[in-house]
């Protein structure tokens, strides 16, 4: 029995995974490739924890970020301008695309996404997009906390090494140098935290397909996650 156009239509692959695992490069451009939206749910937290760090409310009040969190418009967009960006974030009507990538805000997300209160404020818009139609999400608990049904799941991983590097190389190409131990041990720290927090620890789904990025190729990465995916999707078809 065929697939309706209905399922045709409707794709998600949720692509978890430490920070600098490659997840935006190989997430973007596999939804290309399957003709799906893009979407890093950890953007929603980040424009949370800019306006939070804007107003001075402390990444350690729960009360505060989750009345915040509560009031905020906070809107994704595809993108606006050709400067790097895969999309536009939009905070109360202004362009924070950038400013949501600044170290100040690296710095406090885990702390703020870690409490309960915020993530259940915040759920709901990523659970809205993520069922939209054809989607491929990144962040640290898609595939085990906010869309557990995903058709795909995957746990993209590098070492710490490999890890920090990337990431002082994507802050150069933002005109900040950062030396490589700090960097390290800022995103050992921040591993800690997602993985320990109480609700919705960073972890894989029981269920998903994990991949080393060490020693892989961005298309090597790519070309896996939409075998995964058309396999999925065939399954569906002649299931």
């Amino acid at each position: 029995m065929g697939a309706t156009s209905g399922a045709a239509d409707h794709l998600v692959v949720a692509i978890d995974g430490p920070a600098a695992a490659g997840k935006t490069t190989v997430a973007s451009a596999a939804a290309r490739r399957l003709d799906a939206l893009y979407f890093d749910t950890g953007v929603i937290y980040r424009a949370l924890t800019l306006a939070a760090l804007e107003r001075g409310v402390p990444p350690a009040d729960a009360l505060r970020l989750a009345g915040l969190a509560r009031h905020l418009k906070i809107e994704v967009r595809p993108p606006s301008r050709a400067d790097g960006r895969l999309y536009d974030v939009w905070l109360e009507g202004r362009d924070v695309t950038w400013d949501v990538r600044s170290t100040d805000v690296d710095r406090a997300v885990s702390e703020v996404s870690a409490h309960p209160a915020v993530r259940r404020e915040l759920l709901g818009i990523q659970r809205r997009i993520g069922r939209s139609g054809r989607v491929v999400l990144t962040g640290r608990d898609v595939g085990t906390a906010v869309l557990p049904e995903a058709n795909v799941k995957i746990w993209l991983d590098a070492s710490l090494d490999e890890r920090a590097r990337r990431r002082q190389a994507e802050l150069a190409l933002r005109g900040t140098e950062r030396d490589l131990a700090v960097v390290r041990a800022e995103m050992a720290d921040r591993d800690r935290l997602d993985a320990t927090r109480s609700s919705a620890p960073m972890a894989p789904a029981a269920d998903a397909v994990r991949l080393d990025t060490d020693g892989l190729t961005v298309d090597e990465v790519v070309e896996r996650i939409v075998e995964l995916a058309e396999a999925a999707e065939r399954g569906r078809v002649h299931g």
